[in-house]
């Protein structure tokens, strides 16, 4: 049972949100602006799912649980299977003792020794970052990972924008680096928590499209437990097609907003009854 939703007990029509960024990855809001937000509109329950974030999850349920907000352990975890790219969702480990700290400590180190060769290779090119110390002060002065080198970019006058910063880098070698989905899941499961594929009906550049067909595959290599049903970007017949596909294979089923702060992405009211399952695997009644 978990120290900060244990007791807990949600009517079937209790708010909830369970996806949610801040700035501690790539969220527009401050975990104080967020929580506060959630406070004001009355939310039951919600989890932070900062990318691969597992260093803050504690700190972000004590402000919350001060203003008397219940959040649910939670991360957002950037995967690749096959070469598709894989975001998922994961609930319910230990955030202190989780092996999820190794498979985040191992992609990190992979970015930074990759941030750093890009870096170079911009300055052989004649790109030159005299601002860099200032600029990355946060990061100790060097490029740790991709978006360092994009800002130094943008910043020394060499891109106008995001995108064109990114067309630079991967002129200058840049490739992604993510955990395997497989390492993934089986940390997850090793620490007590469940796995869930986020937003797979996402269909914008970057994001696989997880039909039925494509999630059979990949739950016949990896043991996923379930797949975020309702998200902001899924049309009502895709959510039909997800709730039929969790229903024959019993799976449990998530519900978020994706928020980062802004309009649009704003935090959504979720029923608690249509994560039931999800909820009371959790340790979390609902009715």
């Amino acid at each position: 049972m978990d120290l900060f939703t244990a007791p807990l007990k949600l009517s079937p029509e209790a708010p909830i949100d369970l996806h949610m960024h801040t700035t501690y990855s790539d969220g527009r809001w401050t975990a104080d602006q967020l929580i506060d937000y959630l406070v004001q509109e009355g939310f039951a329950l919600v989890a932070v799912t900062d990318h691969d974030r597992v260093d803050t999850i504690n700190t972000v349920r004590q402000l919350a649980a001060s203003k008397g907000l219940r959040v649910l352990v939670g991360v957002e975890m950037s995967t690749t299977w096959r070469n598709h790219s894989a975001h998922v969702l994961c609930y319910g480990f230990d955030p202190e003792t989780t092996l999820l700290r190794e498979v985040i400590a191992d992609v990190k180190g992979r970015q930074r020794e990759q941030a750093w060769e890009v870096y170079e290779t911009l300055q052989r090119r004649g790109y030159s970052f005299p601002r860099a110390a200032e600029l990355l002060a946060a990061s100790g002065g060097e490029p740790r990972q991709l978006r360092d080198n994009a800002f130094l970019l943008i910043e020394h006058g060499y891109a106008p924008d995001w995108p064109r910063a990114l067309e630079i880098l991967r002129e200058a070698g840049q490739r992604s680096i993510h955990a395997e989905l497989a390492v993934t899941v089986d940390a997850v499961h090793r620490s007590g928590g469940v796995a869930l594929i986020a937003h797979p009906g996402r269909k914008e550049r970057g994001f696989t499209f997880y039909d039925p067909t494509l999630l059979d595959e990949v739950r016949a290599e990896v043991p996923l437990d379930g797949i975020e049903v309702y998200h902001p970007y899924h049309s009502p017949e895709t959510i039909e097609s997800y709730l039929a596909y969790v229903n024959k294979h019993d799976l449990l089923l998530s519900t978020g907003s994706d928020s980062h702060g802004h309009v649009g992405r704003m935090p959504i009211k979720y029923r608690a009854e249509l994560s039931r399952r999800l909820l009371e695997r959790l340790g979390v009644q609902v009715g």
